[in-house]
């Protein structure tokens, strides 16, 4: 265990074992819903823009991000423990440590290349008319609740793909994991889709639903 902690708290894998804890942090606000997937995408056209010219663009930056990190600090952890076996002197080591972490950074850019390849077919990454295609079709609630501010569905396209979307409702009719709704209308500048309870899209009095 000590042997572990030093390797992780060492130059060069602490650099990423810092980064490790913040994304750990992200995806435990997200599974708990205080986040939202899409709440760091594109911020000032920065993040997406870096990875979209990394060759790593099509996903989500969170989820582009975890793996470049769950990559690099596992590359760099096993290279550390390797450099504590050969007992380097401290120049040497910091030589090598340099080495260490230029691989991991290349290898966490290969690997997440590699997956996020096939992962970006479970995201949209069309055009707005694509988009605006899914409207009138029905998805399938991902996420625990939607509210006017979070929401996630699945939603297949007319090809038999299937692709994560943001949702959103107007309403307080509760829409939980795994609940069926209707698309009705995409909002351009917030990039989601407004949806309803399916029972009230099928209601014959939609009257009764005012908010709607």
């Amino acid at each position: 265990m000590t042997g572990f902690l030093g390797a992780a708290l060492g130059f060069p894998t602490v650099l990423f074992s810092f980064l490790l804890v913040v994304v750990v942090g992200y995806w435990l606000l997200t599974l708990t819903g205080v986040l939202d997937l899409g709440d760091d995408l594109d911020v000032d056209g920065v993040p997406g823009g870096i990875l979209a010219g990394l060759g790593l663009g099509g996903l989500p930056s969170a989820i582009v991000f975890s793996l470049l990190v769950a990559v690099a600090w596992f590359v760099s952890l096993a290279g550390s423990a390797l450099l504590d076996e050969l007992g380097l002197g401290a120049g040497t080591r910091i030589a090598v440590s340099v080495g260490v972490l230029l691989t991991a950074a290349v290898c966490a850019w290969l690997v997440t290349r590699l997956v996020a390849v096939p992962l970006a077919r479970l995201f949209p990454t069309g055009s707005e008319a694509s988009r605006h295609a899914f409207v009138g079709t029905l998805c399938t609630i991902r996420t625990g609740r939607v509210t006017a501010d979070f929401g996630q569905a699945e939603v297949t396209a007319t090809d038999g793909s299937s692709a994560i979307v943001q949702v959103r409702q107007p309403g307080d009719e509760p829409l939980g994991a795994g609940s069926s709704a209707l698309i009705y209308d995409y909002d351009v500048d917030g990039e989601f889709f407004w949806v309803m309870p399916t029972d009230i899209a099928l209601d014959p009095d939609p009257t009764r639903h005012k908010h709607l």
